[in-house]
Order: structure tokens, then C-alpha cells, then sequence
């Protein structure tokens, strides 16, 4: 469920009431309430940064440096599944280059983009802490690991699937 307006819903508001209540001053739950906003959103927009910080007492300027600091606070819209493909040094040795070509290949988008049909946003993302593994790719939340070009099309193509 992705909303449109510009304001707070009932339900998010509980939401980061609740973050709010874990910290000595409230400005200090800014990131919980931006990833709730996102939940339920998909992204946290230029108007509803301004609201979340109006809620939350501090100056929209403030919030949104760290909401562009932090990597998993999407700003824009994004797909329906993000692709976060790790870039680090064990990972190119292992083939993230061609892997990387293949995943933009097969789902139409080039890295910092997102495909026509909306399903996939692919972004390239430092360390993912499996070097042992690689090369890597997150998907949502889910960690795909030892990646191949021969492998990664079945990957993809499990979250074409109906009720990714």
C-alpha cells in the first residue's frame, strides 16, 4: 500500500509515537520515522520529509541530511524490489562487473535506475558483509550470495512472481 498525500496517517503517526516513547528527546527517533513514512510509501518525499519533520520538531534542512545520508532512505521513487548490488574490492575480483551488466541487462535498468515496468530499481551499495561469498546482491532484505551471470536470471526471476 503505497499513499499519496502530503500528511501523516493515523497508523504512522501511532508508529513513530512509539519510536518517539525509546528516546530522551524525540528528534532523536528521525530515522525510525522516516523508514515508516517509506513503509508505507515507498519513498519519503520532498513534502512529507517537511511533515515528518514538523512532527517531529526540527527543520525539514536537518532531516533531510540524514535522510541523504543514510543509503536505505529512498528519496525518490523506487521499484517494487530494490536491487543493491555490493561493490566492494572482493566482489569485483569475484566478477561484479559482469554480473552487474547482467542484472542491468535483465531487468532493463542501468545502476541508480529503475525499469519501465517498475518491478526493479538496481543501486550499487558498499560492503554487504559477506566477502566470503561473493559476488553479492541484497533484494529487499533478502541476501543472495556466490552470484554468477549463469545464476542470477533464476534469482530475478523468482520476484517476478506474483506476491514479491
Amino acid at each position: 500500500m503505497q499513499l499519496e498525500s502530503n500528511q501523516l496517517s493515523q497508523h504512522e503517526k501511532e508508529e513513530i509515537d512509539k519510536e518517539i516513547l525509546k528516546f530522551p528527546i524525540k528528534q532523536s527517533a528521525c530515522l525510525e520515522a522516516l523508514m515508516i513514512v517509506q513503509h508505507g510509501r515507498g519513498y519519503v518525499s520532498d513534502g512529507m520529509l517537511k511533515v515528518v519533520a514538523e512532527y517531529l520538531e526540527m527543520s525539514a534542512t536537518e532531516l533531510d541530511s540524514i535522510a541523504t545520508f543514510y543509503n536505505l532512505i529512498y528519496r525518490k521513487p523506487v521499484g517494487k524490489n530494490v536491487i543493491r548490488i555490493c561493490d566492494s574490492v572482493s566482489c569485483w575480483i569475484m566478477g561484479y562487473d559482469k554480473l552487474c551488466a547482467k542484472v542491468c541487462s535483465d531487468v532493463g535498468a542501468n545502476l541508480g535506475e529503475t525499469s519501465k515496468d517498475g518491478l526493479f530499481t538496481v543501486l550499487p551499495t558498499q560492503c554487504l558483509g559477506t566477502c566470503d561469498h561473493a559476488p553479492a546482491m541484497l533484494v529487499g532484505e533478502n541476501l543472495h550470495r556466490d552470484l554468477t551471470v549463469d545464476n542470477v536470471t533464476g534469482v530475478l526471476d523468482s520476484y517476478r512472481g506474483e506476491g514479491q
